[in-house]
């Protein structure tokens, strides 16, 4: 059976995974893309584009390790897009464009189920009201003997860490303060004992915090 892997996830030093106010211009709100910076230079996010990310080799390490035997995905209805409540436009189909990067079936968790959309390079987008354990379920029997991802955002990836399902845990830790958004930590007290944590420090500024369960 495959592990559950969270990758790339950055917060803030206050703890924040998203900043206030989400919209199509602002996918991060007021955070805009500083919680992401350190990712978006490195080969493999350049890479998604067909250019050629810096040189700083520590940040590109984490950031490849995204994909490495994915089977499934698991996001929140607010990774895959910024309305709320029930579809006004059923024709966004992500933030991605034609092709997303995911590139397997994408399992997204939202109270107002619309219908499935295939897209191009593999991925496959399917919206569930469902708790995690039932949608890890769904993903597990998509996935097949590969892992299953837990996309965000923060309060998709608070869930499956509240309720023991997470085997692996890749936290970024970026140096700012945002202040206002949507935390990721609340309600998690003593997490840091069903892992064994390593943290690495970049160059970038960011510290790398690889998570392990025990």
């Amino acid at each position: 059976m495959g592990q559950v892997r969270i990758h790339n996830f950055t917060v803030s030093l206050d703890g924040y995974a998203t900043g206030e106010g989400q919209s199509l211009e602002s996918p991060f709100g007021h955070a805009g893309m500083r919680l992401m910076s350190w990712a978006m230079g490195t080969h493999t996010f350049q890479g998604m584009f067909g250019e050629l990310g810096d040189n700083n080799e520590l940040d590109d390490s984490f950031a490849r390790r995204w994909n490495d035997g994915i089977g499934a995905e698991i996001m929140g209805r607010n990774k895959f897009g910024p309305q709320r409540g029930p579809w006004a436009d059923e024709t966004w189909q992500g933030w991605w464009g034609d092709n997303p990067p995911f590139h397997t079936p994408t399992f997204v968790l939202t109270h107002h189920v619309r219908p499935s959309m295939v897209m191009q390079g593999g991925t496959s987008f399917h919206f569930l009201d469902a708790s995690p354990v039932e949608a890890l379920a769904l993903a597990r029997e998509a996935a097949g003997d590969r892992d299953i991802r837990i996309g965000g955002g923060p309060s998709t990836v608070r869930a499956f860490l509240a309720a023991d399902l997470v085997d692996f845990m890749h936290v970024v830790v970026a140096p700012i303060v945002l202040g206002r958004g949507v935390r990721l930590w609340d309600g998690l007290e003593s997490l840091e004992e069903r892992f064994t944590i390593v943290p690495t420090s970049s160059s970038s500024g960011v510290t790398h915090y690889t998570c392990a369960r025990r």
